[in-house]
């Protein structure tokens, strides 16, 4: 394939739940994409849409100068650079891979270091906005490496996000994501938490959230209505991704000598839910795992209540 031929076309590596709409965006946007993921029904919807299959990312890599990934977390991410069939096996020296994923820093540094020593230039841009804002295109995303080469795949990053950010060298867009990731994964958690006291308590708990919505907990209830509806399957985000989110802020808070007691706290919820089977689930399932330890069961209540003010994303 000549060079030419190769700048023309875009890769995409990691097509499922937020993967899937962010390719579809950038189809959207009049560019040939080369797509590969584990489950060859991840993708077929991109090809569609006029996309070209891979079967591997090697192969992706073999035949684009630009792939985006978008994967679960370090052990994907490494296994989709570094592995034998990874990008790394597939690359020319001066391309670009950027990587959408929420991945740990000390990840990221060894992804960059094994990138550069075979000349590929890495930029850090992990994304956020959750599943609905990605079909729309309108994700925020903290990118970060190398400032010129960052410029050249903004246009693309353009048809991803609307809030398109560079934070500095590769890296500082995985220290944005984490500290924004344990602040929404574990902001949610007392909220639930102070239901499932309200319930055991004997109050009626569709009252307690519209009384609640009318105090000073008004900013914090944006999300009940999920959490009371009690839709789990089929999720935008599990409770894998959850609890890998959050065991990333705290490994990154101890190499800071940093203590987070409340995430540590959270950690654990997430922990009984994974050991409760419900890797799979929304990570608003926790509220089932609090009700069970305080021996009581909410109702759940369907259709959700209307959503008020801000909900925050997983």
């Amino acid at each position: 394939m000549t060079e030419s031929s190769r700048d023309q076309l875009i890769g995409f590596i990691g097509t499922g739940n937020i993967g899937n709409p962010m390719a579809r965006q950038l189809i959207r946007g009049g560019h040939q994409l080369v797509v590969f993921d584990l489950r060859a029904e991840a993708m077929e919807n991109l090809l569609e849409l006029g996309a070209e299959p891979a079967s591997s990312a090697a192969e992706v890599a073999s035949r684009c100068s630009v792939v985006f990934i978008s994967l679960p977390g370090p052990p994907q991410i490494e296994a989709a650079t570094a592995g034998p069939e990874g990008i790394l096996a597939g690359a020319s020296t001066g391309d670009i891979h950027v990587d959408l994923s929420t991945n740990s820093l000390r990840g990221v540094q060894r992804i960059v270091g094994l990138e550069t020593d075979a000349g590929v230039i890495h930029i850090d841009a992990p994304v956020t906005g959750g599943v609905g804002r990605a079909g729309e295109g309108t994700l925020t995303i903290y990118g970060s490496g190398d400032a010129e080469t960052f410029e050249r795949v903004r246009p693309l990053l353009d048809h991803i996000g609307t809030n398109v950010f560079h934070l500095g060298d590769a890296g500082m867009g995985c220290l944005y994501k984490l500290v924004n990731n344990v602040i929404v994964l574990s902001g949610h958690m007392i909220v639930q938490e102070a239901l499932v006291l309200g319930a055991k308590a004997g109050l009626d708990v569709p009252d307690l959230v519209e009384k609640l919505r009318l105090g000073t907990a008004r900013p914090y209830m944006g999300l009940v209505d999920h959490f009371l509806a009690k839709q789990w399957e089929n999720p935008p985000s599990t409770m894998v991704i959850a609890e890998k989110d959050v065991r990333l802020a705290l490994e990154l808070a101890r190499e800071q000598q940093v203590a987070m007691p409340v995430a540590n706290a959270v950690h654990q919820t997430y922990l009984s839910a994974l050991a409760a089977g419900f890797d799979d689930l929304h990570h608003y399932s926790t509220i089932d795992i609090l009700e069970a330890a305080a021996g009581i069961r909410i109702p759940s209540i369907s259709p959700p209540l209307p959503l008020a003010g801000g909900a925050a994303e997983g």
